[in-house]
Protein backbone atom coordinates (compact mmCIF):
# COMPACT_ATOMS: atom_id res chain seq x y z
CA UNK A 1 0.00 0.00 0.00
CA UNK A 2 0.73 3.56 -0.37
CA UNK A 3 3.37 4.32 2.28
CA UNK A 4 2.60 7.90 2.57
CA UNK A 5 -0.93 7.18 3.81
CA UNK A 6 0.12 4.80 6.65
CA UNK A 7 -1.79 6.52 9.43
CA UNK A 8 0.27 4.82 12.39
CA UNK A 9 3.07 6.32 14.57
CA UNK A 10 5.71 4.35 16.40
CA UNK A 11 7.63 6.88 18.52
CA UNK A 12 8.56 7.80 21.85
CA UNK A 13 5.75 9.89 23.26
CA UNK A 14 4.12 10.07 19.32
CA UNK A 15 0.75 10.32 19.80
CA UNK A 16 -1.73 7.89 18.00
CA UNK A 17 -3.70 7.63 15.43
CA UNK A 18 -6.87 7.44 17.82
CA UNK A 19 -6.44 7.69 21.26
CA UNK A 20 -8.52 4.81 22.77
CA UNK A 21 -9.14 3.54 25.64
CA UNK A 22 -7.87 6.68 27.95
CA UNK A 23 -11.24 8.81 27.79
CA UNK A 24 -11.42 8.38 31.45
CA UNK A 25 -8.16 9.53 32.92
CA UNK A 26 -7.99 12.58 30.04
CA UNK A 27 -11.31 13.54 31.74
CA UNK A 28 -10.14 13.13 35.27
CA UNK A 29 -7.61 15.50 34.54
CA UNK A 30 -9.42 18.57 32.58
CA UNK A 31 -11.14 18.66 35.82
CA UNK A 32 -9.01 19.14 37.46
CA UNK A 33 -7.25 21.27 35.75
CA UNK A 34 -10.76 23.49 34.71
CA UNK A 35 -10.94 23.10 39.62
CA UNK A 36 -7.89 24.78 39.14
CA UNK A 37 -8.60 27.54 37.08
CA UNK A 38 -11.60 27.91 39.22
CA UNK A 39 -9.89 28.20 42.02
CA UNK A 40 -10.84 25.42 43.84
CA UNK A 41 -9.01 22.44 45.28
CA UNK A 42 -8.20 19.94 42.91
CA UNK A 43 -5.91 16.50 43.34
CA UNK A 44 -3.10 16.76 41.30
CA UNK A 45 -1.97 13.30 39.20
CA UNK A 46 0.55 11.43 38.57
CA UNK A 47 0.28 8.62 35.83
CA UNK A 48 1.83 4.97 36.75
CA UNK A 49 2.99 2.32 34.20
CA UNK A 50 5.17 0.42 32.46
CA UNK A 51 6.88 1.60 29.28
CA UNK A 52 4.67 2.20 26.11
CA UNK A 53 1.63 2.22 27.80
CA UNK A 54 1.27 5.65 26.27
CA UNK A 55 2.03 8.03 29.74
CA UNK A 56 3.76 10.83 27.69
CA UNK A 57 0.96 11.05 24.90
CA UNK A 58 -1.45 11.45 27.77
CA UNK A 59 0.99 13.98 29.46
CA UNK A 60 0.62 16.21 26.22
CA UNK A 61 -2.90 16.05 25.94
CA UNK A 62 -2.93 17.26 28.97
CA UNK A 63 -0.92 19.83 28.67
CA UNK A 64 -2.89 20.63 25.58
CA UNK A 65 -5.89 21.03 27.67
CA UNK A 66 -4.16 23.84 29.78
CA UNK A 67 -2.92 25.84 27.53
CA UNK A 68 -6.31 26.04 26.11
CA UNK A 69 -7.94 27.06 29.79
CA UNK A 70 -5.19 29.73 29.41
CA UNK A 71 -2.26 28.09 31.98
CA UNK A 72 1.08 29.07 32.22
CA UNK A 73 2.55 25.53 31.69
CA UNK A 74 6.05 23.79 32.45
CA UNK A 75 6.89 20.70 30.52
CA UNK A 76 10.12 18.64 31.90
CA UNK A 77 11.68 15.50 31.47
CA UNK A 78 13.09 14.11 34.21
CA UNK A 79 16.37 11.93 33.69
CA UNK A 80 19.69 11.08 35.30
CA UNK A 81 21.92 13.66 34.31
CA UNK A 82 20.36 16.52 35.87
CA UNK A 83 18.59 17.93 39.01
CA UNK A 84 15.22 19.24 39.55
CA UNK A 85 16.66 22.63 39.90
CA UNK A 86 17.86 22.70 36.81
CA UNK A 87 15.06 20.91 34.95
CA UNK A 88 12.57 23.45 36.81
CA UNK A 89 14.48 26.49 36.54
CA UNK A 90 14.08 27.95 32.82
CA UNK A 91 10.16 27.41 32.56
CA UNK A 92 9.82 28.57 36.19
CA UNK A 93 11.53 32.16 35.16
CA UNK A 94 9.60 32.27 31.95
CA UNK A 95 6.42 32.02 33.71
CA UNK A 96 7.10 34.35 36.16
CA UNK A 97 8.63 36.74 33.62
CA UNK A 98 5.09 36.21 32.14
CA UNK A 99 3.21 36.47 35.11
CA UNK A 100 5.03 40.27 35.51
CA UNK A 101 3.56 41.67 32.52
CA UNK A 102 0.25 41.31 34.01
CA UNK A 103 -1.55 43.92 35.85
CA UNK A 104 -1.89 43.73 39.23
CA UNK A 105 0.85 40.73 39.45
CA UNK A 106 3.95 42.72 39.01
CA UNK A 107 4.94 42.97 42.46
CA UNK A 108 4.55 39.14 43.00
CA UNK A 109 6.07 37.67 39.85
CA UNK A 110 8.82 40.13 40.85
CA UNK A 111 9.27 38.73 44.25
CA UNK A 112 8.96 34.89 42.65
CA UNK A 113 11.94 36.08 40.47
CA UNK A 114 14.00 36.81 43.37
CA UNK A 115 13.16 33.82 45.00
CA UNK A 116 13.68 31.86 41.99
CA UNK A 117 17.46 33.75 42.16
CA UNK A 118 18.20 32.61 45.82
CA UNK A 119 16.99 29.64 45.33
CA UNK A 120 19.42 28.22 42.88
CA UNK A 121 21.74 30.26 45.00
CA UNK A 122 21.40 28.69 47.74
CA UNK A 123 21.62 25.16 45.78
CA UNK A 124 25.14 26.53 43.89
CA UNK A 125 22.87 25.60 40.65
CA UNK A 126 24.42 27.24 37.53
CA UNK A 127 22.45 27.20 34.78
CA UNK A 128 24.85 29.26 31.61
CA UNK A 129 21.63 29.82 29.29
CA UNK A 130 19.67 31.88 31.93
CA UNK A 131 20.44 35.63 32.28
CA UNK A 132 18.14 37.21 34.91
CA UNK A 133 19.22 40.24 34.49
CA UNK A 134 21.52 42.78 36.69
CA UNK A 135 18.73 43.67 38.56
CA UNK A 136 17.35 40.40 39.86
CA UNK A 137 18.56 39.49 42.71
CA UNK A 138 18.13 37.10 45.41
CA UNK A 139 15.47 38.40 48.13
CA UNK A 140 17.41 37.27 51.56
CA UNK A 141 15.57 34.80 52.89
CA UNK A 142 13.70 33.80 50.72
CA UNK A 143 14.10 30.18 49.36
CA UNK A 144 17.58 30.40 49.48
CA UNK A 145 18.65 28.25 52.81
CA UNK A 146 20.60 25.84 50.37
CA UNK A 147 17.69 22.93 51.19
CA UNK A 148 15.39 22.01 48.61
CA UNK A 149 12.85 20.43 51.10
CA UNK A 150 12.36 24.01 52.76
CA UNK A 151 12.79 25.90 49.66
CA UNK A 152 11.40 24.51 46.70
CA UNK A 153 7.74 24.81 48.64
CA UNK A 154 8.77 28.52 49.92
CA UNK A 155 9.51 29.10 45.46
CA UNK A 156 6.07 27.11 44.39
CA UNK A 157 4.29 29.22 47.15
CA UNK A 158 5.87 32.63 45.42
CA UNK A 159 5.32 31.65 42.44
CA UNK A 160 1.43 30.74 43.68
CA UNK A 161 0.67 33.60 44.75
CA UNK A 162 1.91 35.71 41.34
CA UNK A 163 -0.32 33.32 39.64
CA UNK A 164 -3.34 34.26 41.40
CA UNK A 165 -2.61 37.53 41.51
CA UNK A 166 -2.52 37.53 37.66
CA UNK A 167 -5.74 35.18 37.76
CA UNK A 168 -3.47 32.69 35.50
CA UNK A 169 -3.33 29.27 36.68
CA UNK A 170 -0.56 27.14 36.77
CA UNK A 171 0.85 23.44 35.64
CA UNK A 172 3.64 21.81 35.75
CA UNK A 173 3.84 18.58 33.97
CA UNK A 174 6.77 16.19 34.68
CA UNK A 175 7.69 12.90 33.00
CA UNK A 176 9.84 10.40 33.81
CA UNK A 177 9.36 10.91 37.92
CA UNK A 178 11.08 8.21 38.76
CA UNK A 179 14.56 9.52 37.99
CA UNK A 180 14.06 12.01 40.59
CA UNK A 181 15.82 11.37 43.81
CA UNK A 182 14.17 11.42 47.21
CA UNK A 183 14.63 14.80 48.55
CA UNK A 184 13.39 16.33 45.28
CA UNK A 185 10.18 13.89 45.08
CA UNK A 186 9.90 14.51 48.87
CA UNK A 187 10.30 18.60 48.08
CA UNK A 188 7.62 18.59 45.36
CA UNK A 189 5.34 16.38 47.82
CA UNK A 190 5.54 19.37 49.90
CA UNK A 191 5.39 22.00 47.84
CA UNK A 192 2.14 21.03 46.17
CA UNK A 193 0.69 20.47 50.33
CA UNK A 194 2.05 24.16 50.81
CA UNK A 195 0.10 25.50 47.94
CA UNK A 196 -2.69 23.35 48.44
CA UNK A 197 -2.84 24.75 51.68
CA UNK A 198 -2.87 28.26 50.90
CA UNK A 199 -5.33 27.30 48.15
CA UNK A 200 -3.21 28.29 45.24
CA UNK A 201 -4.01 27.61 41.60
CA UNK A 202 -1.02 25.27 41.23
CA UNK A 203 -1.46 21.90 39.90
CA UNK A 204 1.26 18.76 39.16
CA UNK A 205 0.56 16.41 36.34
CA UNK A 206 3.11 13.80 36.43
CA UNK A 207 3.65 10.69 34.72
CA UNK A 208 6.38 7.93 36.06
CA UNK A 209 7.03 4.05 36.23
CA UNK A 210 5.20 2.03 38.84
CA UNK A 211 7.99 2.47 41.40
CA UNK A 212 7.02 5.98 41.75
CA UNK A 213 4.02 5.04 44.16
CA UNK A 214 6.24 3.77 46.89
CA UNK A 215 8.64 6.63 46.56
CA UNK A 216 6.00 9.16 47.10
CA UNK A 217 4.53 7.18 50.17
CA UNK A 218 8.21 6.37 51.83
CA UNK A 219 8.45 10.27 50.66
CA UNK A 220 5.18 11.89 52.61
CA UNK A 221 2.38 9.83 54.34
CA UNK A 222 0.00 12.16 52.99
CA UNK A 223 0.98 11.82 49.48
CA UNK A 224 -2.04 9.13 48.59
CA UNK A 225 -4.43 12.11 49.84
CA UNK A 226 -2.68 15.19 47.75
CA UNK A 227 -2.29 13.21 44.49
CA UNK A 228 -4.24 10.88 42.55
CA UNK A 229 -1.78 7.88 40.85
CA UNK A 230 -4.74 6.71 37.33
CA UNK A 231 -2.78 3.39 36.20
CA UNK A 232 -2.14 2.96 32.86
CA UNK A 233 -1.70 -0.61 31.44
CA UNK A 234 -2.33 -2.06 28.15
CA UNK A 235 -5.96 -1.63 26.36
CA UNK A 236 -8.61 -3.86 26.47
CA UNK A 237 -8.95 -5.59 23.62
CA UNK A 238 -12.19 -3.74 22.13
CA UNK A 239 -10.27 -0.79 22.72
CA UNK A 240 -6.82 -2.11 21.15
CA UNK A 241 -9.05 -2.99 18.10
CA UNK A 242 -10.44 0.08 17.55
CA UNK A 243 -6.68 2.19 18.05
CA UNK A 244 -5.60 -0.15 15.26
CA UNK A 245 -8.95 -0.55 12.81
CA UNK A 246 -10.22 3.12 12.86
CA UNK A 247 -7.21 5.31 11.27
CA UNK A 248 -6.81 2.39 8.31
CA UNK A 249 -10.97 2.69 7.64
CA UNK A 250 -10.56 6.57 7.80
CA UNK A 251 -8.22 5.47 4.49
CA UNK A 252 -10.69 2.87 3.17
CA UNK A 253 -8.76 -0.23 4.94
CA UNK A 254 -9.53 -3.16 6.85
CA UNK A 255 -8.27 -6.06 8.62
CA UNK A 256 -9.26 -9.20 8.59
CA UNK A 257 -10.09 -10.70 12.09
CA UNK A 258 -7.51 -13.20 11.85
CA UNK A 259 -4.76 -10.37 11.26
CA UNK A 260 -6.32 -8.19 14.17
CA UNK A 261 -6.32 -11.72 16.57
CA UNK A 262 -2.74 -11.90 15.61
CA UNK A 263 -1.53 -8.41 16.60
CA UNK A 264 -3.42 -8.11 19.82
CA UNK A 265 -1.70 -11.42 21.08
CA UNK A 266 1.50 -10.56 19.82
CA UNK A 267 1.60 -6.77 21.54
CA UNK A 268 -0.22 -8.15 24.42
CA UNK A 269 -2.30 -5.30 23.54
CA UNK A 270 0.18 -2.08 24.29
CA UNK A 271 0.48 1.15 22.74
CA UNK A 272 3.27 1.32 21.52
CA UNK A 273 3.81 -2.06 19.97
CA UNK A 274 0.17 -1.42 18.62
CA UNK A 275 1.42 1.35 16.65
CA UNK A 276 4.85 -1.20 15.64
CA UNK A 277 2.96 -3.50 14.18
CA UNK A 278 -0.09 -1.91 12.07
CA UNK A 279 2.67 0.50 10.77
CA UNK A 280 5.04 -2.58 9.38
CA UNK A 281 1.52 -4.39 8.78
CA UNK A 282 0.15 -1.66 6.48
CA UNK A 283 3.78 -1.38 4.79
CA UNK A 284 3.98 -5.22 3.31
CA UNK A 285 0.15 -5.36 2.57
CA UNK A 286 -0.58 -5.65 -1.37
CA UNK A 287 -4.51 -4.37 -1.44
CA UNK A 288 -6.75 -3.05 0.91
CA UNK A 289 -7.36 -5.91 3.05
CA UNK A 290 -4.74 -6.39 6.08
CA UNK A 291 -4.50 -10.37 6.72
CA UNK A 292 -3.27 -12.19 8.69
CA UNK A 293 -0.51 -13.34 6.31
CA UNK A 294 0.43 -9.40 6.62
CA UNK A 295 0.45 -9.45 10.18
CA UNK A 296 3.17 -12.48 10.33
CA UNK A 297 5.13 -10.91 8.25
CA UNK A 298 4.48 -7.62 10.47
CA UNK A 299 5.57 -9.49 13.46
CA UNK A 300 9.07 -10.25 12.42
CA UNK A 301 10.13 -6.36 11.23
CA UNK A 302 8.48 -5.11 14.04
CA UNK A 303 10.20 -7.21 16.52
CA UNK A 304 13.20 -6.76 14.14
CA UNK A 305 12.69 -2.86 14.45
CA UNK A 306 12.21 -2.49 18.34
CA UNK A 307 15.02 -4.64 18.67
CA UNK A 308 17.03 -2.15 17.49
CA UNK A 309 15.82 0.45 18.79
CA UNK A 310 13.22 0.29 21.77
CA UNK A 311 14.88 -2.34 23.33
CA UNK A 312 18.42 -2.24 22.45
CA UNK A 313 18.87 1.61 23.93
CA UNK A 314 18.08 -0.11 27.35
CA UNK A 315 19.72 -2.88 27.00
CA UNK A 316 22.76 -1.00 25.89
CA UNK A 317 22.58 1.40 29.24
CA UNK A 318 23.63 -1.74 31.23
CA UNK A 319 26.79 -3.20 32.69
CA UNK A 320 27.61 -6.59 32.08
CA UNK A 321 26.38 -7.83 35.96
CA UNK A 322 23.50 -6.09 34.48
CA UNK A 323 22.52 -7.92 31.82
CA UNK A 324 23.34 -11.09 33.55
CA UNK A 325 20.53 -10.12 36.20
CA UNK A 326 17.87 -9.53 33.50
CA UNK A 327 19.04 -12.20 31.85
CA UNK A 328 18.41 -14.82 34.47
CA UNK A 329 14.88 -12.45 35.76
CA UNK A 330 14.16 -13.30 31.39
CA UNK A 331 14.29 -17.40 31.88
CA UNK A 332 11.33 -17.06 33.94
CA UNK A 333 9.32 -15.38 31.54
CA UNK A 334 6.30 -13.20 32.03
CA UNK A 335 5.24 -11.28 35.24
CA UNK A 336 6.75 -10.40 38.52
CA UNK A 337 9.11 -13.17 39.81
CA UNK A 338 10.25 -13.56 43.32
CA UNK A 339 14.09 -12.04 43.65
CA UNK A 340 15.70 -14.98 45.58
CA UNK A 341 14.60 -17.53 42.36
CA UNK A 342 16.79 -15.15 40.39
CA UNK A 343 19.62 -14.92 42.79
CA UNK A 344 19.38 -18.77 42.33
CA UNK A 345 19.24 -18.96 39.02
CA UNK A 346 22.70 -16.85 38.53
CA UNK A 347 24.30 -19.58 41.39
CA UNK A 348 24.60 -17.11 43.93
CA UNK A 349 23.36 -14.77 47.49
CA UNK A 350 20.73 -12.61 47.12
CA UNK A 351 23.20 -10.19 48.39
CA UNK A 352 25.46 -10.45 45.67
CA UNK A 353 23.15 -9.55 43.00
CA UNK A 354 21.65 -6.66 45.25
CA UNK A 355 23.93 -3.78 43.98
CA UNK A 356 22.86 -4.95 39.86
CA UNK A 357 19.04 -5.39 40.78
CA UNK A 358 19.31 -1.70 42.82
CA UNK A 359 21.17 -0.35 39.71
CA UNK A 360 18.48 -1.40 36.98
CA UNK A 361 15.72 -0.23 39.29
CA UNK A 362 17.50 2.90 39.22
CA UNK A 363 17.82 2.40 35.92
CA UNK A 364 14.49 2.44 35.11
CA UNK A 365 14.72 -1.28 33.70
CA UNK A 366 13.14 -3.19 36.36
CA UNK A 367 10.83 -2.30 39.49
CA UNK A 368 9.52 -4.36 42.53
CA UNK A 369 5.60 -4.78 42.35
CA UNK A 370 5.99 -6.22 45.88
CA UNK A 371 8.24 -6.58 48.71
CA UNK A 372 10.82 -9.62 47.05
CA UNK A 373 9.58 -8.95 43.59
CA UNK A 374 11.40 -8.39 40.51
CA UNK A 375 9.77 -7.47 37.16
CA UNK A 376 10.71 -5.58 33.92
CA UNK A 377 9.36 -2.05 33.19
CA UNK A 378 9.56 -2.77 29.66
CA UNK A 379 6.70 -4.93 27.99
CA UNK A 380 8.20 -7.96 26.21
CA UNK A 381 11.68 -7.20 27.76
CA UNK A 382 12.23 -10.87 28.57
CA UNK A 383 11.50 -12.30 25.28
CA UNK A 384 13.98 -9.42 23.62
CA UNK A 385 16.58 -11.07 26.47
CA UNK A 386 16.08 -14.25 25.50
CA UNK A 387 16.94 -13.52 21.85
CA UNK A 388 20.01 -11.03 22.30
CA UNK A 389 21.34 -13.36 24.74
CA UNK A 390 20.09 -16.82 23.40
CA UNK A 391 22.85 -19.15 25.27
CA UNK A 392 21.58 -19.11 29.28
CA UNK A 393 24.47 -20.97 30.19
CA UNK A 394 27.04 -18.99 28.58
CA UNK A 395 25.60 -15.88 29.94
CA UNK A 396 25.52 -17.04 33.94
CA UNK A 397 29.16 -18.50 32.86
CA UNK A 398 30.37 -15.15 33.69
CA UNK A 399 29.01 -14.06 37.06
Amino acid sequence: MDLVRNPYAPGAGTPPPELAGRADVISSGAVALQRTALGRPAQSLILVGLRGVGKTVLLNKLNDEAESLKFKTAFIEAHEGKSLPELLAPSLRTILYSLSLVDGAVEKARRGLHGLKGFLNGLKVTISDIDFGLTIGPEPGLADSGNIEADLPDLIVAIGEAAKAANRPVALFIDEMQYLDEREFSALIMSMHRASQRQLPILLVGAGLPQIVALAGNSKSYAERLFRFPEIGALAAEEAMLAIQKPAHEEGVTFTQAAMDAILKDTERYPYFLQQWAYEAWNVAQGDTITDVDARKARDLAIAELDQSFFKVRFDRCTPAERRYMRALADFGHGKHRSGDIAEKLGVKVTSVAPARNALIRKGMIYSPSHGDTAFTVPLFDDYMRRVMPDMKAALGNV
